[in-house]
């Protein structure tokens, strides 16, 4: 089945339509784009958004009139992302790879990033099926530390990132791994949100990592900018 939605808000869009083992948007996305909203976006703001899924995050770019390049490892995401521009009536250019493999140097102004980020038991990532849009190895860093790595290349001097990602993961490791890279960040947005069935179902090995106690029920989001200096 297909999973639909209708993001609020400023730019409000019709429908976006997911297909099965496609990440659907949720509350990261929608804190993440509100985010995205605040920043200073036109025409000639190139946007590239990594790990699109179901192209929210591009499609949300390009209604504000930005040029949009979303890049996806997954088949089926890169599918789902140029229907879902094309159902809402915009250009985005959607590319298949991993990261920031398929894209040049100095080419874009702002990146925006949702990746894998939720810790789990298995150091190694699945290569299939709906869980690699989430599981991001025991510290849930795995594909986040690529991104911190990964974007100063392909950002222009004073361009900026916007990466969301859980407060499991290390708010502190990835603001350290960004001014380690030549950027300097924060965070600029945070929300807290009810455990969802994956972080219900790994309670106690968390609370045996130490990362929850016995009483959490609620995930900090956090959204972090970072600018190259």
């Amino acid at each position: 089945m297909t999973h639909t939605c209708t993001p609020t808000g400023a730019a409000r869009l019709a429908r976006l339509v997911t297909l099965p083992g496609v990440y659907a948007p949720q509350h990261d996305t929608r804190l993440l784009t509100r985010c995205l909203r605040r920043e200073a976006i036109d025409e000639d703001t190139a946007v590239v958004d990594l790990g699109t899924g179901s192209g929210a995050l591009a499609v949300a770019a390009a209604s504000l009139g930005a040029r949009v390049t979303a890049v996806d490892i997954s088949r089926r995401a890169v599918l789902t992302a140029r229907f879902n521009a094309l159902r809402n009536g915009l250009t985005v250019t959607v590319r298949r790879g991993d990261l920031t493999d398929t894209l040049p140097d100095d080419c874009c102004d702002l990146v925006v990033s949702n990746p894998p980020y939720v810790p789990g038991p298995s150091a190694r990532l699945p290569r299939h099926g709906a869980a690699r849009a989430w599981d991001a190895g025991t510290e849930g860093r795995a594909v986040v530390n690529r991104v911190c790595d990964a974007v100063p290349r392909v950002l222009r001097p004073g361009g900026a990132l916007l990466l969301v990602h859980s407060g499991l993961s290390g708010v502190a490791a990835t603001l350290d791994r960004l001014a380690g890279n030549g950027m300097e960040a924060g965070v600029v947005d945070r929300a807290y949100v009810p455990f969802g069935p994956v972080l219900r179902s790994r309670r106690a090995w968390l609370r045996d990592m130490g990362l929850i106690d016995d009483t959490e029920n609620r995930e900090e989001l956090v959204v972090i900018r970072a600018e190259l200096r």
